[in-house]
């Protein structure tokens, strides 16, 4: 049987052990290895990437504990505005959704923009309208309610700063986990096939319609058979200026570099020249999977064919 790997992130940023009661992070355990098993056993069954990137992130969305979906952080209005994104690296096809209202599963509204439409990029009200066309599931604002986001939110709604989930420093008090809470997965199936995706909520009261690198193809999000599939995670802005995921298949197609050195390059030499934090997580055409961070933690998970199954945190 073909090797086939399945990776996924939850975010990265100041996450530290002191900073976790047993129970969240227990909590935050089982929830990665939950998406993780769920998506590698579309893999294990002959299921394409495309299929378990989507599977585990409907998973994560799903999950109030992360800032996608049903976990999604308020905006300055006190209402979710998601973005999602997902590619398949067999023929680059993409689909990308930003500033979603009331989609339970905005990973699910990309795959019908990637497979459905003839386009790569919705936003807004057309996305919204799309997916009632495509019956796509959705549900009322009382479901993406939760009360450490609004918490969270009702901290700073009164002033100009927004938080990357939790990392604003006069929220520290209130909210001891600080991170940037997006949802990815990377895969390799048995086809050799690979696909990328990438979900979140984006900022805790963003203005203006602000969408960040996570629905943004090459920055966020990239997956290409020839190199490697990437979903990143982290301070948005510095990823988009960077065109980060795109630039470590660059790398890999015409420097050569393996996936761990072109991903150690863009985390830990260009973004850091930016003072860009986060990280990103990969699998390259052989099923190698490198998870590499420059902030305190990243959630992460990854699972191969070949018995590797690990669930982690901090650094």
């Amino acid at each position: 049987m073909p090797d086939f790997t399945i990776v996924i992130h939850g975010g990265a940023g100041t996450i530290l052990k002191e900073d976790m009661t047993p129970e969240l992070e227990q909590a935050y355990f089982e929830g990665l290895q939950q998406a993780l098993d769920i998506s590698y056993a579309v893999l294990e069954q002959g299921g394409t990437a495309v299929n378990a990137v989507k599977a585990a992130l409907v998973l994560l969305e799903d999950n109030v504990l992360f800032n996608a979906g049903k976990g999604s952080v308020f905006t300055k209005k006190g209402v979710q505005e998601m973005d999602a994104a997902i590619m398949d690296g067999s023929d680059l096809s993409a689909g990308a959704v930003a500033g979603v209202r009331n989609v339970r599963n905005p990973i699910e509204l990309a795959t019908e923009v990637m497979q459905n439409s003839n386009h790569v990029f919705l936003s807004g009200k057309g996305a919204n309208d799309f997916a009632i066309k495509q019956g796509v599931k959705l549900e009322p604002d009382e479901y993406f309610f939760s009360q450490f986001r609004y918490d969270q939110w009702k901290a700073i709604r009164d002033s100009d700063n927004y938080s990357l989930d939790h990392t604003n420093h006069q929220l520290e008090e209130l909210m001891r986990d600080k991170k940037f809470g997006t949802v990815g997965a990377v895969a390799r199936d048995q086809q050799g096939n690979l696909a990328a995706a990438t979900s979140t909520g984006g900022m805790t009261n963003k203005k203006y319609g602000r969408i960040g690198d996570s629905p943004m193809i090459g920055a966020g999000t990239y997956a290409n058979n020839a190199t490697c599939a990437i979903s990143c995670t982290g301070h948005g802005e510095m990823f988009i200026r960077s065109v980060a995921a795109y630039d470590v298949s660059c790398l890999m197609e015409y420097k050569g570099l393996s996936l761990q050195e072109a991903m150690d390059k863009v985390v830990n030499e260009k973004l850091i020249k930016m003072h860009g934090e986060g990280g990103m997580i990969g699998v390259d055409h052989a099923g190698n999977a490198v998870m590499l961070f420059n902030s305190a933690g990243m959630y992460r998970a990854a699972k191969n064919s070949k018995g590797m199954n690990e669930v982690s945190i901090y650094k």
